[in-house]
């Protein structure tokens, strides 16, 4: 299968309603370009991670604009499509920061909300509530394990996706760019401790001040990094073989020898 990440570039000028609409081009014309079965966008790309102070005001009910613009941008392309995340105000009232999966035909295969919120006691961990439930997508190529940013640093969150059949981790971000070799790190930690193939999409830009780390990046099942991204905008494009998830897991079986939590499926 083939997989794009397309790392967004956050331009504070830029509003909402523009950025949507050139995401949906990329979409389309990336799925074109590369011939990809599977497209990633960021995290939180239509207000950026940092922008704390329009979560609010730019939050949107789970069927809402970037909801329509994504599903048509999946079906018009052909992809599968994770569509980073958005800002979903419930029903109910409160916020998530709330990550969308789209089939070729346009229809949503999961909503993920954010389990881990990061800030401590501000921004995102006072302005949004926590997800509880984990979410795992079924692809004819596949299964992706759902996970966001600072959730990358809770290795028991992918483990609990590896027992759910989890075999590709997306993991969608805005991760600063003053801890990127942390990002860089933990992507290939959790592919290796739980022989996966990891597609960690990134920003580029600055949100509210602050520089993102970029370097969105695919890593394999053994901790081999296939694609690294740069700084700024850009699209990584890469050839992978879901096999090699299996055949890792044969070679050296070490979920298998977990003593601890619930055991990984035996295939």
């Amino acid at each position: 299968m083939r997989a794009s990440l397309i790392q967004i570039a956050v331009d504070e000028g830029e509003s909402v309603n523009s950025r949507r609409s050139r995401v949906s081009s990329l979409v389309r014309d990336v799925a074109g370009r590369e011939g990809s079965g599977l497209i990633v966008l960021p995290e939180l790309w239509t207000t950026g991670a940092f922008g704390y102070e329009s979560f609010a005001s730019e939050a949107e009910p789970l069927e809402g604009p970037t909801y329509e613009a994504m599903a048509k941008a999946a079906s018009d392309a052909g992809v599968w499509l994770h569509a980073g995340s958005i800002p979903e105000r419930d029903p109910e009232g409160p916020l998530y920061n709330t990550s969308l999966v789209f089939s070729p035909d346009g229809e949503l295969a999961a909503a993920y909300r954010k389990i881990h919120r990061f800030g401590f006691d501000k921004g995102e961990a006072v302005l949004m509530s926590a997800g509880s439930e984990l979410a795992t997508v079924r692809t004819p190529d596949t299964v992706l394990g759902l996970a966001t940013c600072y959730d990358l640093r809770f290795p028991e969150l992918f483990r609990g996706l590896v027992d759910a059949g989890a075999e590709m981790f997306v993991v969608p971000a805005g991760w600063p760019a003053r801890r990127r070799e942390h990002w860089l790190l933990l992507a290939r930690a959790r592919a290796v401790e739980d022989q996966v193939y990891v597609l960690a999409c990134g920003t580029g830009g600055t949100h509210a001040g602050v520089p993102q780390a970029g370097h969105s990046v695919v890593v394999d099942p053994w901790g081999e990094v296939l694609a690294e991204a740069g700084d700024g905008e850009e699209v990584l494009t890469v050839d992978l073989d879901p096999a090699r998830v299996a055949a890792t897991r044969e070679q050296f079986p070490a979920l298998k020898d977990r003593l601890l939590g619930s055991p990984a499926p035996r295939r």
